[in-house]
């Protein structure tokens, strides 16, 4: 059974950190890094020059580099880039940690932040460690459903079998899909040594927000940033999502 914590809300001062005041300090220091970035520059030493110059927080740094690509990688992230439609009959391999800790942070009310790309990414950490929550099955049942609307033809999910609990995940997903009655030939679940290789591989059309699958050249869709502007519209979650938007 899943452990009845709320492990990935919000940090007690996120509410300070990320307060609609601090946006545009946000997207300065993103959008400087990305011009560091872009020239060249080192990672973090230039996240640190960033970091002092605008007296971000540990945790604003951390956010601010993890929506932050260079010029290059945003290009080529938006040319790959396909519309939501694209899932309709298509064979679709999806990043499911990456997917699930996401949409247990909207559940938990955490802070989901938007990059330069447009991806959705969040403040939880694993690690290498994971452990099923009070929002792991609102997730599961809410992404099942939303990938159910758009009518894919077949669905794998991968999880990193390195990650404690991945196969308490994976058994967990399975059992959504047989409760939903989805067909468990065309919906599956494979844990393996490294999702990033299979995703990278792939020749179907992929969904994730990690910057190292995505700069491989794939087809892609956005698929965390619509199934919450999907959940939003359709008031599917206890709270409005908490979105800060670091584009430029």
């Amino acid at each position: 059974m899943p452990i009845q914590r709320r492990h990935r809300g919000p940090h007690p001062e996120d509410h300070i950190w990320f307060a609609a005041d601090q946006g545009q300090r946000l997207r300065s220091a993103t959008n400087d890094l990305a011009w560091l970035w872009s020239r060249g520059y080192a990672q973090p030493s230039s996240v640190k020059l960033v970091g002092d110059r605008y007296q971000l927080t540990k945790r604003q740094r951390i956010a601010v580099g993890r929506c932050c690509c260079t010029d290059a990688a945003l290009t080529a992230r938006k040319n790959t880039c396909c519309p939501i439609t694209a899932i309709q009959g298509a064979d679709l391999a999806v990043d499911g940690f990456n997917l699930l800790t996401t949409l247990e942070v909207v559940f938990s009310n955490g802070v989901l932040l938007r990059g330069r790309d447009g991806c959705l990414r969040d403040m939880a950490s694993m690690h290498g460690g994971y452990r099923l929550i009070g929002e792991t099955l609102p997730a599961i049942g809410f992404a099942l459903h939303c990938l159910g609307t758009w009518q894919p033809n077949r669905v794998h999910f991968l999880l990193d079998q390195p990650v404690s609990n991945s196969g308490r995940l994976a058994a967990a997903i399975r059992n959504a899909i047989g409760g939903l009655g989805l067909s468990k030939e065309h919906w599956q679940v494979q844990v393996v040594p490294d999702p990033d290789i299979n995703l990278k591989e792939t020749d179907q059309l992929i969904a994730t927000a990690d910057s190292g699958i995505l700069d491989s050249g794939a087809r892609w869709v956005n698929l965390a940033s619509e199934m919450v502007s999907w959940g939003e519209a359709n008031q599917s979650f206890p709270n409005p999502p908490w979105l800060v938007d670091l584009r430029d």
